[in-house]
């Protein structure tokens, strides 16, 4: 298990190889077009000329329709009614979306809400703010190699799993799962994300916890067994959120506002589109994912209650997440914060659809 100094030396190291490398990854605008998770597409929307568009750099932790609100809000022109032009890219962990907010090369990142607390118990010059929270389940799902006739947490008992990083979000609710249900499993953490599928199709593991649209393909190929939703059996649970440095926040409420109003406006037209239409606007964001696939993906995250009508970190919220910081080892007791308020800030939230309107 991964302490909280060694959390801060990763993050630390990010940085830095995050300042080296610009980023490292390719980035997606509203404005301009090339194919696939980690490349650029093309979002045309109408706006008025008198407009004045503002360009928000964005960090997304991994290319998932977990996070279809966002991708809903892009491609419908939410983004664009606000006054913003997205400049994303796919960080690949929330470590490094973090690392790319107190880099300087990212202004928003979408992350694990831990990522907030690891920061501002490293005291450094720089903390960060959550004021959204985009999902209030895991979105992670395990799979099996072998077909299980109604699957009990018990089947893992001694076998293994191929997981995500230590002190990650879905490594952690997983681990709280395995204690919970008193069951002793070996989960393989040191598999980088876009490497963990590939992994398991060339027989490692004798299970895999993945994001859609990742499970579904692999069930569609026959390669991987439904077995559970990882979040619907955990139960509520903080996972992603939308994440800016204190900093950028006082200087650009405005844009954290218009921001927060447009992932709004693309959780409710998901709620109410029609499943068709809601994988016609995000196919764009995964060319190479079938259309019942991501329909399939949609349905399995709307059962679950994914995505909350009131995208707001409450108390209760935020001490279940410390709570599991402390029971995974990755936040020491004394390092609770009393204070919600040091690395929160819901005040976006409540103004939603209110400002320039």
């Amino acid at each position: 298990m991964m302490k909280m100094n060694k959390l801060g030396c990763l993050l630390l190291s990010t940085v830095l190889l995050t300042i080296t490398a610009g980023c490292g990854t390719a980035s997606v605008t509203e404005t301009s077009a090339k194919p696939a998770a980690e490349a650029k597409m093309e979002v045309k929307t109408e706006v008025k000329k008198s407009e004045e568009i503002k360009t928000v750099k964005f960090s997304e932790v991994i290319r998932s329709i977990f996070y279809a609100p966002h991708y809903i809000a892009m491609q419908k022109g939410f983004f664009k009614e606000e006054g913003l032009n997205v400049d994303m890219n796919t960080a690949q962990g929330s470590d490094k979306g973090a690392a790319a907010l107190i880099a300087g090369v990212a202004d928003i990142s979408l992350v694990g809400p831990e990522t907030a607390i690891y920061i501002y118990n490293q005291k450094g010059d720089k903390t960060l703010k959550i004021f959204h929270q985009l999902t209030i389940k895991d979105g992670s799902f395990l799979l099996s190699r072998t077909k299980l006739n109604g699957f009990k947490w018990s089947d893992l008992e001694g076998k293994s799993v191929v997981g995500w990083r230590p002190g990650s979000a879905p490594q952690m609710v997983l681990n709280s799962k395995l204690q919970q249900e008193k069951v002793k499993a070996d989960v393989i953490t040191n598999i980088a994300s876009p490497a963990m599928a590939g992994a398991f199709t060339s027989g490692k593991g004798d299970f895999i916890q993945v994001f859609e649209p990742i499970a579904s393909t692999l069930e569609k190929e026959g390669k991987a067994f439904y077995a559970a939703a990882v979040g619907q059996a955990f139960g509520p649970f903080p996972e992603t959120s939308y994440v800016a440095t204190s900093d950028y926040i006082k200087k650009n409420p405005e844009t954290i506002q218009k921001f927060v109003n447009a992932v709004a406006k693309g959780t409710k037209w998901l709620n109410t589109a029609s499943p068709d239409e809601i994988a016609e606007a995000l196919m764009p964001f995964f060319e190479e994912t079938p259309k019942d696939i991501i329909i399939q993906s949609i349905d399995r995250y709307k059962k679950q209650d994914t995505w909350s009508a009131v995208p707001e970190l409450t108390a209760e919220q935020f001490e279940t997440l410390q709570k599991m910081l402390i029971e995974n080892d990755v936040l020491k007791p004394e390092q609770k914060l009393s204070d919600m308020g040091a690395v929160v800030d819901m005040s976006f939230v409540k103004n939603i659809g209110k400002a320039g309107k």
